[in-house]
């Protein structure tokens, strides 16, 4: 008997050593591969700590490298979000993973197609939002995928149909497509526990499945052609009778319009149409159209530059609509002069889509073309915008022009070519462009807090003079001095649509109490400052609804508490010893405009005077700063508080 119980006590312990020594190997293995995926990634500074497979990306529950998520000694995720990687997802490395169960790569520059995912078939999580993707996704991407519960592929440059094979999933608990280029018929889903659900800002149309109508509107927002609850009911169809008198009248109207402008082209163009460019005016696409197009490979705009500029669709021949002009130092044209433009689509944001409109023999402007202000009247709208046009500060991006319509609506502004502060924190930059400076992220700040002041004087009515601020929405010019823009119109957009996606609507004060004061814009400016000061992207503003934990302020607050180290700034400032203290300055700005608690929060005017102070280079200590306490924690504040300009160094 004791033989035997000796025998089952030894084969136990080789079992277990035997274990030991496959996830061991495992580990090494994860090591090699992880390494190899890396090979296939570009601006990889961010992924320092992979360096040999001498060093586990995990032990026990303890992540040994950045970006990784460990269970029980294994590898079970990548996290590999605003690190500035560019591109492409190398997934048949990935696949050599046997535990990866959540890939999460959100907020980069990856680009390329749709990789095939599927080969990862015990996936459980997808978090590809806010990269350049492009292309279709063919109708079997998500085959064999039956565990997966989250998809989110907002914000990238998606086109064609929703996969099939993604409806098909039983288990999704999560899908976001917002801001892509989807068009036709949103499937039916299968899966009974869909939680969060987002199509917003795409082409689709006919009606809302049934299953899906008990969603929020906003899901469904920005898709003209979409109806059924919770949007408005779809128009009824024709009844069969009197269909075909129906499309006998359509065909030959379309017959006699066709034969009409194939008179007109040949009598004006006769003889001088070689090499003419093509414009709104000549083509009239269809949104799935349109959507390729912008994905290139059309013969009528080689490599993608020029683009149709989308026709108001409540503008005609007949109407009276013309353009409004805010600025009397602008070239004037007329709405028809707007159409014939070249135009370049740079995007979809928040309010709408927007273009780079070139007028013929004339100035470029950006036309943005808003979708969420149905609900505002035409006397209140133009009031506002004619405010909004006589504005003039060296820190505004000026009004020029604006259209409006029931259905159509139009603000035209100074085209800047040097794109926003977003794109050069965090968007690609080529070899030979520099990276933005202390001094330069010192001139961008001064310039912000400027045009946010004066839009606190001359807007003092407003409970939110801006809004809108962020990143995105600080535009540079070609010597890096900002303007700021998409202020002060909280007024116009469709309230449920602005706290779905407005920066001022993810402060803590509105997290918590549904409220906003004037103090609301003085917390997005915090979060500016410490987005300048760190590179790293504030990644609430990545979610639709009221903001959450704010992780950015939430990380700054826990590397001052527990490790303090002068690497929280960005390494593009590194190199600069002489101003590290007036660095530490602006952090500590940054983290009062961020105080949770609002009454403890600085004023617009406290944190101006402040800025205001700052210098390119140390030349004083830090005893001018108030004490008190930080955004969170009383701890926090004295510690950095107690940091000195040598510490930093």
């Amino acid at each position: 008997m004791l033989a035997y119980h000796k025998t089952i006590w030894l084969n136990n312990v080789v079992f277990l050593l035997w274990v030991m020594v496959i996830l061991q190997v495992e580990a090494a293995n994860d090591a090699e591969i992880l390494l190899k995926f890396k090979q296939s990634l570009l601006n990889t500074d961010a992924l320092s700590t992979w360096e040999t497979s001498n060093v586990q990306p995990c032990t026990n529950n303890t992540r040994n490298w950045v970006g990784v998520i460990c269970n029980r000694g294994s590898l079970f995720g990548l996290q590999l979000e605003n690190m500035k990687l560019k591109g492409t997802i190398d997934i048949d490395t990935l696949a050599q993973l046997s535990t990866l169960r959540t890939i999460s790569v959100m907020n980069n520059s990856l680009d390329g197609p749709f990789p095939a995912i599927n080969k990862l078939g015990r996936l459980r999580s997808v978090f590809f939002s806010y990269n350049n993707f492009s292309g279709e996704i063919h109708d079997d991407a998500f085959e064999h995928m039956a565990v997966l519960k989250k998809v989110h592929l907002a914000n990238n440059s998606f086109t064609g149909n929703v996969p099939k094979s993604l409806a098909n999933l039983a288990m999704l608990l999560e899908v976001t497509l917002e801001n892509n280029q989807f068009y036709g018929h949103v499937p039916n889903f299968k899966s009974s526990e869909l939680k969060v659900f987002n199509i917003s800002n795409n082409y689709f149309d006919g009606q809302v499945p049934p299953f899906l109508a008990h969603m929020n509107t906003s899901t469904y927002l920005g898709n003209p052609g979409l109806c059924g609850s919770p949007l408005p009911a779809c128009k009824p169809s024709i009844h069969k009778n009197s269909l075909s008198m129906v499309l006998i009248i359509v065909i030959t109207v379309a017959l006699l319009l066709f034969m009409t402008g194939v008179f007109i082209v040949l009598t004006k163009y006769r003889g001088t149409n070689t090499g003419k460019q093509i414009t709104a005016r000549d083509v009239e696409m269809l949104p799935h159209e349109k959507a390729k197009l912008k994905q290139g490979g059309n013969d009528l705009y080689p490599n993608n530059q020029a683009r149709a500029l989308e026709r108001p669709t409540s503008y005609k021949k007949s109407d009276n609509g013309k353009l409004c002009f805010l600025r009397n130092d602008r070239q004037k044209f007329e709405m028809q002069d707007l159409l014939k433009a070249s135009a370049e689509v740079l995007g979809s944001g928040s309010f709408g889509s927007s273009y780079k409109a070139a007028i013929i023999g004339g100035p470029t402007f950006v036309v943005k073309r808003f979708r969420q202000m149905n609900n505002v009247g035409k006397e209140e709208f133009q009031e506002l915008i004619k405010k909004l046009g006589r504005l003039r500060h060296p820190n505004l991006l000026p009004l020029v022009a604006f259209f409006h319509k029931r259905d159509e609506k139009l603000i035209i502004s100074d085209f800047v070519e040097n794109g926003s502060l977003a794109s050069h924190l965090h968007g690609k930059r080529t070899p030979d462009q520099p990276g933005l400076r202390w001094s330069t992220r010192l001139k961008i700040i001064k310039g912000v807090a400027r045009g946010l002041a004066y839009l606190y004087r001359e807007l003092a009515e407003l409970a939110l003079p801006h809004g809108h601020l962020k990143s995105s929405n600080v535009l540079l010019d070609d010597k890096f001095e900002p303007l700021l823009s998409d202020y002060a119109f909280t007024p116009l957009i469709n309230k449920e649509h602005g706290e779905q996606v407005m920066a001022a609507y993810k402060s803590p004060e509105f997290t918590q109490n549904n409220t906003i004061t004037k103090k609301t814009d003085v917390w997005c400016l915090g979060i500016l400052i410490l987005e300048i000061l760190t590179g790293k992207f504030p990644a609430n503003y990545l979610k639709h609804g009221k903001g959450g934990n704010d992780e950015l302020a939430t990380w700054v607050d826990s590397v001052i508490k527990e490790e303090w180290s002068s690497e929280m700034f960005d390494m593009e400032m590194r190199a600069s010893r002489s101003c590290k203290g007036e660095m530490l300055k602006l952090l500590k700005i940054g983290m009062w405009c961020c105080e949770w608690n609002e009454e403890k929060r600085w004023s617009l005017r406290d944190a101006v005077e402040k800025i205001e102070e700052l210098k390119e280079m140390d030349n004083d200590d830090l005893a001018d700063f108030p004490s008190g306490r930080s955004f969170s924690s009383e701890s926090s504040y004295s510690r950095i508080a107690s940091i000195t300009t040598e510490e930093v160094v």
